[in-house]
């Protein structure tokens, strides 16, 4: 859809994904970054809305796959919903990250439903630990599970290199879900290496991640041969969705807000930059987006990224200036507010758009992940009001 504001040409995209999040738009006017844009002209006003929606997932994944035609499913309606039913009756949502036609077929799910612009590929942090040969499970109602965690030295010892080989289920999955997507990009997705460390460490999800944190200063060099052996596995992944034809990587951080800013500065930023580094000679948008990020929000753009995601605690003028106004910025709906009356909700997210209007460019989305009792017909009206809403033009002049 193009539609001319302030004089200005304005293409409007929305994103989406069915694992971590969110509703997003970047609004993005002549100086900016081109973050998710596939059509140039020159001083284009750009909106991105990105929608990622989890809701689905948390009720748990079954096992039946086989059931699953996703050819059919590209011309039958009943057939792309028998796609969701397949995840949502509770088995192995890891085999479904791994199985290419499934896999592909979640990822496209929110652009047919709520009328998105753009897909984040289907997956979780752990896919690529459990395509290096670590037991990996998921939990229901808990999340993934690491059987034998990893917590000494001869532990992190027995770490091996992921196979190239083993990532050909994520390109085959890519490459299916980039040729049904025709012109709407596909954003790459993978955990950064601190929140998967914690993963591997605690032996599954943790509300401080003390053992990661004790292990960082009682082991130092332990703990940084693991978390490069994260920043690795997490960076080959995401590099291949890349080779495969995605537009753009996204590394999400969820766990990054219980470190200081001294540790992150010293213990964990290097390898995240390493992560990102396994993007070099690939001509695509780095997306950084961690939780509780304030005390270490000036450290992001040392990493080599084009774009930062903020939660809901931010506001996002605030966060562009602590940035510089330099770069783009993600965020930040409180998903709390998805269950508000609409009213309330609308009035939320004009402000989080007008705060947005310091950054360069503006991503619109939740804070965090969709909680699993949205209504998805809130977040398709969330879509069409962000798109249907009026666009002040920018400031040009930060």
């Amino acid at each position: 859809m193009v539609a001319t504001i302030g004089g200005e040409a304005a293409a409007h995209f929305v994103v989406g994904h069915y694992r971590d999040s969110e509703v997003l738009g970047i609004r993005e006017h002549p100086r900016s970054l081109h973050v998710l844009q596939h059509e140039h002209a020159e001083r284009q006003l750009v909106d991105v809305r990105v929608l990622q929606n989890n809701a689905f997932f948390e009720r748990g994944f079954h096992g039946a796959a086989e059931t699953f035609d996703a050819a059919k499913a590209r011309d039958a309606p009943e057939q792309r919903k028998a796609g969701i039913d397949v995840i949502a009756a509770g088995g192995d949502m890891l085999q479904a990250c791994v199985t290419p036609e499934l896999a592909s077929e979640i990822t496209l799910q929110p652009v047919r439903r709520h009328g998105v612009d753009a897909a984040i590929f289907f997956s979780d942090i752990v896919v690529p630990v459990l395509l290096a040969g670590l037991p990996v499970r998921i939990e229901p109602g808990r999340g993934p599970v690491i059987d034998e965690p990893i917590r000494s030295a001869s532990d992190v010892l027995r770490l091996r290199p992921l196979d190239p080989a083993a990532l050909e289920p994520i390109r085959q999955a890519v490459a299916l879900t980039v040729a049904q997507l025709g012109n709407t990009p596909l954003i790459g997705f993978g955990g950064a290496p601190f929140t998967v460390a914690s993963y591997l460490v605690e032996g599954g999800p943790s509300k401080d991640q003390q053992r990661a944190r004790a292990m960082m200063h009682a082991d130092p060099r332990s703990w940084a041969v693991l978390l490069n052996w994260c920043a690795d596995v997490t960076g080959q992944f995401v590099r291949a969705q890349v080779e495969a034809g995605a537009s753009a990587a996204q590394l999400f951080d969820s766990w990054v807000g219980s470190l200081s800013a001294v540790d992150y500065q010293r213990r964990v930023a290097p390898h995240t930059k390493r992560a990102f580094d396994h993007l070099r000679g690939l001509e695509v948008p780095r997306i950084h987006f961690g939780l509780g990020t304030d005390r270490i929000l000036t450290q992001i753009p040392a990493l080599g990224v084009d774009a930062v995601g903020i939660d809901w605690r931010i506001p996002l003028d605030e966060a562009s200036a602590t940035l510089g106004d330099a770069l783009p910025v993600q965020g930040n709906i409180d998903a709390a507010l998805l269950s508000a009356p609409w009213p309330v909700l609308a009035a939320h997210v004009d402000d989080v758009m007008r705060r947005g209007r310091r950054a360069p460019a503006h991503v619109v989305n939740l804070g965090h992940g969709v909680p699993p009792e949205t209504d998805p017909d809130v977040l398709t009206r969330l879509v069409q009001y962000i798109h249907s809403g009026e666009t002040t033009p920018v400031r040009t002049d930060w």
